[in-house]
C-alpha cells in the first residue's frame, strides 16, 4: 500500500470511509488526488477501477487497465477486466480473458458461467453451476440455484429438450418463475400458469417484506439502468417502462421540472400512449391544478379515442374528488364500452342515490334493462337487473313503477311466492282489485306449512326465548304431598310510606306527576318584584330595604331588651332575648372555623 505524508494518509482514510458508505463518486475524487501525486500507485489504480465499475463507468475502467498493463498484471485485475468486457457486451473477449487466468476462484467461475449462458452454451454452463453448488460453501447457494434453474429453462425453451430433474426448490419467486418457463417449453401450459401465479404471490410478499423499499432507495436502483450497454439487453417496451418509472420517481421526489422533461420525451416517442399523460395529470394534481388536469385529459381523449375509456375513468375520479358527482356521472355514462356493465350500473345508481336523484337512478336501471331485453333476453344478468330495479323502486316508494318489473319476474316463474307477495303488496296501495285477483294465486296455508321441529328451533342459536324443561334424574322418587308444615308462609307486602301531612280525606292533585311548568294552573313567575340584593356593599350589607329592618328607626317597634337604667324595662313583647335563647336540640353543634384577622387596614373579618 502506498505510504505518504499526512495529507495522503487523510485521503486514504476518506477513501476507506466512502467505500464503506457506498459513496464511490466521492471516493474516486480522493483516489485521483493520490494518483496526481503518484500515477503508478498500484493500490490507488485498483481502487480507481473499482470506483469506476461501481459507478457504471465500464469503458473508463477498461481504459485504465489497458493503459497501466505494466503495473497491473492479469492475475491482479483479470476478473475486473473480464467483467467490464462482459458488461460492455464484448462476450468473446470476456471469455478469452477468463480462460487466460491461471487460478480459477469461485467468483471467476460465476462470471464464466454467465459468459457461457450469454453465448448460449447451455451444457457447459450447466456443468459450471453444478460444480459451484457442489464445492462452494457460502451464503450464495440460492442465487446459484436460481441461475441453474434459468439454464434449465433456456434448454427447455430454446433447445426443445427435457431438462433433468435436479430437485431444485421453489422457495423464491425467481426459482418458481424459472420452473414455469421449463413447463412452458414442455407445453404444459395449465401447470405453468399455476407456477406463474405462485411466483407472482411470492414476489408480492417479498417486496412487501423488504424494509428498504422507499423512494430514495428506488432512485438509486433506477440509476443503475442508465449504465452503458443496458439498451442492448432490453426491448423497446422495457426501456419505455424504465423511463416511466424515472418520471414517477421525479414526481414523488418533488422534481417537477425533471418530471415534465421526461414526460415530454416519452410523449414525443409515443404520442398515443396514455401513461405519460396520466403521470402529467398526477403532477398537476399535486400542484393543485385540477381544472388544468381535466382539460388535458379531455383533449387527449378527443385526440385518441382508442384510449378514451381509461382516460374518462380518471376524469370521473377527479370530478368526484372535487365533489362534482353529477359531472362524474355524465362522464361515466359517456363511456360506451362500459355503459351497461353491472359495475358501471351499480356505481351510477349509488352516486345518483347519494345526490338524492332517484329519478336518474331509476333511468339508469331502465336503460340497462332495455338493452339486455333486446340483446340477452332472459339471461341471468337481465333478470338480476330487473330484480334489483324492483327492489330499488320499492325501497324508495315507487310501488306503481315496481309493479311492471315484479310482474315480469313473476310471469317467468309463477312458483316464486316471494315475488308474488311483493307484487300483491305493491298493488295493494295502487290497485286493490288487482291485488285481490293476484292473492288468489297464493298457495293455501296447508301447502305452505313446513315440518318444523319446535324444540330444535327454540334451542337453536339466536332464539330469544327458550322453554326450559325439567331435567329428569335417574332414580328420582315421586314428590310427596306437602303437609301444613311444608307450606311456606307468604311474605306480606309492605305498604309504602306516606307523607307526614297526608290527609286521606283530601283528593290528590291529578297533575301532581307533571312538572310545575306543565300543570294547567301554573301562571308563571310574577314580574315586577325584585329580589333583595343580599351581599352587595361592605361586609354583607343589604341595600334598598335595609331601613325597614332597622328597629331603632321604628317608633312602634318595642325594644327586645331593657334600656340602661330602666330597671325591669318597658318591653311588652314575649320574645326571648337573644342571649337567653337555647340552641335547638336537633343535631350536634357545628364547630366554627377559626376567624382570621385582616392584615393592615381597619376592621376585622
Amino acid at each position: 500500500m502506498a505510504s505518504g505524508s499526512g495529507p495522503v494518509s487523510a485521503l486514504w482514510t476518506e477513501i476507506n470511509r466512502c467505500g464503506q458508505n457506498g459513496d464511490f463518486t466521492r471516493a474516486l475524487k480522493a483516489v485521483n488526488k493520490i494518483l496526481h501525486e503518484n500515477k503508478d500507485d498500484v493500490t490507488a489504480l485498483c481502487c480507481k477501477i473499482v470506483c469506476l465499475i461501481q459507478n457504471g463507468g465500464f469503458k473508463e475502467a477498461l481504459n485504465v487497465m489497458n493503459t497501466h498493463t505494466k503495473s497491473l498484471s492479469s492475475d491482479m485485475i483479470g476478473f475486473e477486466k473480464a467483467y467490464c468486457e462482459y458488461r460492455l457486451n464484448r462476450v468473446e473477449h470476456a471469455l478469452k480473458t477468463l480462460q487466460g487466468i491461471p487460478e480459477q476462484t469461485d467468483k471467476l467461475k460465476e462470471l464464466y458461467g454467465q459468459v457461457l449462458y450469454r453465448l448460449e452454451r447451455y451444457d457447459e454452463c450447466l456443468a459450471v453451476y453444478k460444480d459451484l453448488i457442489r464445492n462452494s460453501q457460502d451464503d450464495y447457494e440460492e442465487e446459484r440455484k436460481t441461475n441453474l434453474s434459468a439454464v434449465l429453462a433456456a434448454q427447455s425453451t430454446w433447445e426443445n429438450t427435457s431438462p433433468e430433474d435436479l430437485g431444485l426448490p421453489e422457495s423464491s419467486y425467481e426459482l418458481c418463475y424459472n420452473a414455469a418457463c421449463c413447463l412452458i417449453g414442455q407445453g404444459q401450459l395449465s401447470h405453468a400458469m399455476q407456477k406463474l401465479q405462485k411466483a407472482e404471490e411470492l414476489c408480492r410478499k417479498s417486496l412487501a417484506d423488504d424494509s428498504d423499499q422507499n423512494v430514495f432507495d428506488s432512485k438509486k436502483k433506477v440509476k443503475l439502468t442508465s449504465a452503458e450497454g443496458v439498451e442492448h439487453k432490453l426491448a423497446k417496451k422495457q426501456l419505455q417502462a424504465i423511463e416511466l418509472n424515472k418520471a414517477l420517481l421525479a414526481m414523488y421526489t418533488n422534481q417537477a421540472d425533471q418530471c415534465k422533461k421526461l414526460l415530454a420525451s416519452l410523449q414525443a416517442q409515443s404520442p398515443g400512449h396514455p401513461r405519460p399523460v396520466l403521470i402529467q395529470v398526477a403532477q398537476l394534481c399535486r400542484e393543485k391544478q385540477h381544472n388544468k388536469a381535466i382539460e388535458l385529459l379531455q383533449r387527449f381523449s378527443d385526440q385518441h379515442p382508442e384510449s378514451a375509456s381509461g382516460i374518462k375513468l380518471t376524469m370521473a375520479q377527479l370530478y368526484l374528488t372535487q365533489g362534482h358527482v353529477t359531472k362524474a356521472c355524465d362522464i361515466l355514462k359517456s363511456i360506451e364500452e362500459f355503459q351497461y356493465k353491472p359495475g358501471m350500473i351499480s356505481a351510477l345508481v349509488t352516486m345518483y342515490t347519494n345526490e338524492e336523484d332517484i329519478d336518474s337512478a331509476i333511468d339508469v336501471f331502465t336503460q340497462a334493462i332495455q338493452y339486455y331485453q333486446s340483446e340477452q333476453p332472459g339471461s341471468a344478468i337481465h333478470l338480476s337487473l330487473v330484480r334489483e330495479a324492483a327492489n330499488y323502486k320499492l325501497k324508495y316508494g315507487r310501488k306503481k313503477e315496481a309493479t311492471s318489473d315484479l310482474e315480469q319476474l313473476w310471469k317467468r316463474n309463477t312458483n316464486d311466492v316471494h315475488t308474488l307477495a311483493q307484487l300483491i303488496s305493491a298493488y295493494s296501495l295502487v290497485d286493490q282489485d288487482k291485488a285481490k285477483a293476484l292473492s288468489k294465486h297464493l298457495p293455501s296455508p296447508d301447502t305452505m306449512s313446513f315440518n318444523v321441529d319446535v324444540d330444535e328451533l327454540e334451542n337453536s342459536h339466536g332464539a330469544t326465548y327458550i322453554r326450559k324443561k325439567a331435567a329428569k334424574v335417574v332414580g328420582e322418587s315421586q314428590p310427596k304431598e306437602q303437609g301444613p308444615q311444608d307450606v311456606k308462609k307468604k311474605k306480606k307486602k309492605k305498604k309504602g310510606k306516606l307523607p307526614k301531612n297526608y290527609d286521606p280525606k283530601s283528593t290528590s292533585d291529578p297533575e301532581r306527576w307533571l312538572p310545575m311548568r306543565e300543570r294547567s294552573y301554573y301562571r308563571g313567575k310574577k314580574k315586577g318584584k325584585k329580589k333583595e340584593q343580599v351581599g352587595r356593599g361592605t361586609q354583607g350589607a343589604t341595600s334598598g330595604g335595609s331601613a325597614e329592618l332597622d328597629a331603632s328607626k321604628s317608633a312602634s317597634s318595642p325594644p327586645t331588651s331593657p334600656q340602661p337604667g330602666s330597671g325591669t324595662g318597658t318591653a311588652t313583647s314575649n320574645a326571648v332575648p337573644p342571649r337567653q335563647q337555647k340552641p335547638a336540640a336537633a343535631g350536634a353543634a357545628r364547630k366554627k372555623a377559626p376567624t382570621k384577622k385582616k392584615k393592615g387596614g381597619k376592621g376585622g373579618w
